[in-house]
């Protein structure tokens, strides 16, 4: 657009802002009861409300299994899982990161620095 072109829709719409329509009566009340009927409903309070926000008796069955198995796995862990355990702790050749030899610092492993130092 140009500059003529950009002057005469300013002018358009300033005239247009100088006489504004007025929105029929019946027009603005059917607005306002389309945006009261979508107004949602509030939350309810309480224990209802928490019941609400976990999702209901699903999630709460989710949540008290996932919660016994990790205290189950924690207790009594399979074989496998300690050996894991105690290689990421200790910091196996799996989990070993290698400093440069131009740095002069020792090669430094997984969390076992800070187990050392005990």
């Amino acid at each position: 657009m140009t500059r003529s072109d950009e002057d005469m829709l300013e002018n358009l719409l300033q005239d247009a802002r100088a006489r504004p329509q007025p929105v029929p009566q019946a027009l603005m009340d059917r607005i306002l009861a389309d945006a009261i009927a979508m107004q949602p409903e509030p939350a309810p309070r309480g224990w209802r409300g928490l019941w609400q926000a976990i999702g209901g008796a699903p999630a709460f069955g989710g949540l008290v299994t996932a919660t016994a198995v990790g205290f189950w796995i924690g207790v009594a862990a399979p074989a496998g899982v300690s050996d894991f355990a105690a290689a990421l702790i200790t910091g196996s050749d799996a989990l070993s990161v290698e400093v440069a030899q131009e740095t002069g610092v020792a090669d430094l492993t997984a969390f076992g620095w800070d187990i050392e130092e005990l």
